[in-house]
């Protein structure tokens, strides 16, 4: 028998609010006939040395027209197939036949599998078939590829020099100006960056370009991220004195890209990928460019280290990888060079996610230490992961806070200590959703901090694991 998935996980899927919509009012059996689920049996394959089978859930959904929509999914991608004429990925119907085989309306029957079904899936099995393994291909001319990597430098030193000069005038002509001319300043920097391809610099301009609207006190926090650009910059021109870990970081953090496929490789060579069972701790959408941005954050039962995947998704599509909040998954991860490691890729899963336990947490002062840590290994680092216990979210007229309430350093009252919410990433109604959940009893809250405060991300509420 299939594990199911829960509806969380499902709807995770969904490229955006509106097909979470219409994938659940196609959840129901009404529009739906020849439903089923089971694991293909595997392929016998003369010209490989092994075999793989295919779990799938397929059915057909009746939609406008006289044909009925053949919608399959491959559960082990997971992918999907669908006839109807939607270019979002996954399509409602794809949702919702998911949805209704997570509530156990979807018999097994592998046997009954529909031809034009069975010939998807096969040919996904096929696509899984293990190929020899194959080292990555170096550039077809190495010398033009080292000449493209030398101009982009260049081009990126040019932008890192006309970065430096605009953000001295800036504090040489004094922010009082920056809310009169607003954001198109910072734009126009900002694309200067992107063509200078250091895209990184142009996104933290751009945060910086939403400060002078951002209410009181935004000269300060526009000072801040004056000051963040400006240490970048600086390591920037003393790139070959850093240690090799903390240029690693700070080149992704201005821009460059991280081969995924040199990373992996280079860790099956060395044997550095992580293998543990895995507690996903939290999972948040975002668009950036258009495109869909999904981190993952995950914490190793037995080594203990806090990781961040992200996963990218098309215009229009969300991205392929989904992880069920609050369980946990056996894989291998392969971390990037940091100096406070915390980004991943997620290189092998050994089986299927199973329902994990409340992750242990800290107190808030805990909490601040272990991002002043990380701070001290890499300076320009804006938040770091934190689980903390027994807290609650209490309003007040200076704005939101994260209080412990179980005595000790994190707790409340005279001398306690508590963190601030950062409320540029901290939703109001997640808040008053935290607030109202944990009732002014102490609960595990996983989110960011960093220097402008806590911005939740999980609770666990009875034991469960609830998105905020």
């Amino acid at each position: 028998m299939l594990e199911r998935w829960t509806a969380d996980r499902v709807l995770a899927l969904a490229p955006d609010a509106a097909s979470q919509k219409a994938g659940s009012r196609l959840a129901a059996p009404g529009p739906w006939t020849g439903l089923g689920a089971g694991e293909m049996p595997p392929q016998d394959r003369e010209d490989e040395g092994g075999t793989t089978a295919k779990s799938g859930v397929w059915g057909l959904c009746k939609g406008s027209g006289d044909q009925a929509y053949r919608t399959a999914v491959d559960l082990d991608g997971p992918a999907w197939s669908c006839t109807c004429p939607s270019r979002k990925l996954p399509c409602k119907h794809a949702l919702g036949l998911l949805l209704l085989w997570s509530a156990g309306s979807v018999p097994e029957d592998p046997a009954a599998v529909p031809d034009w079904a069975e010939a998807w899936l096969t040919g996904r099995q096929d696509q899984a078939q293990p190929r020899p393994e194959r080292r990555p291909a170096g550039p077809a001319d190495p010398a033009a590829a080292r000449r493209r990597a030398e101009q982009r430098a260049a081009r990126v030193a040019d932008g890192v020099d006309t970065l430096g000069r605009w953000l001295a005038d800036q504090v040489r002509h004094g922010m009082a100006g920056a809310d009169r001319a607003g954001y198109p300043p910072f734009e126009t920097m900002a694309a200067k960056m992107v063509d200078a391809q250091a895209k990184g610099l142009a996104d933290r301009l751009r945060t910086a370009g939403t400060r002078p609207g951002s209410g009181d006190g935004w000269p300060e926090r526009l000072l801040e991220d004056y000051a963040v650009l400006w240490l970048m910059l600086r390591a920037h021109d003393r790139m070959d004195r850093l240690d090799g870990p903390l240029a690693a970081a700070l080149r992704t953090r201005i821009g460059w890209h991280v081969d995924s496929a040199e990373l992996l490789q280079r860790a099956a060579d060395q044997g550095t990928a992580v293998r543990d069972h895995w507690t996903v701790l939290g999972s948040r959408d975002s668009d950036e460019d258009k495109l869909t941005v999904r981190e993952i954050w995950l914490r190793g039962e037995q080594s203990g280290r806090t990781a961040l995947v992200r996963a990218i998704g098309s215009p229009g599509q969300a991205p392929a990888l989904a992880l069920p909040v609050g369980e946990r998954l056996e894989a291998d991860l392969v971390f990037h060079d940091a100096a406070a490691p915390l980004r991943a890729h997620l290189a092998e899963r050994h089986g299927p996610p199973e329902p994990a336990g409340e992750p242990a947490g800290c107190d808030a002062e805990s909490a601040a230490l272990a991002y002043a840590e990380a701070l001290h290994g890499e300076p320009w680092l804006d938040t770091w992961p934190v689980v903390l216990a027994d807290v609650v979210a209490v309003p007040d007229a200076l704005g939101w806070r994260i209080v412990g309430i179980g005595g000790g350093s994190g707790s409340e009252g005279p001398g306690g200590f508590w963190l601030p919410v950062d409320r540029s990433r901290a939703r109001e109604d997640a808040l008053w959703r935290l607030a109202a959940m944990s009732g002014g009893a102490g609960m595990t809250v996983f989110g960011e901090y960093g220097a402008r405060g806590f911005a939740p991300v999980t609770g666990w509420h009875e034991g469960r694991a609830i998105p905020l």
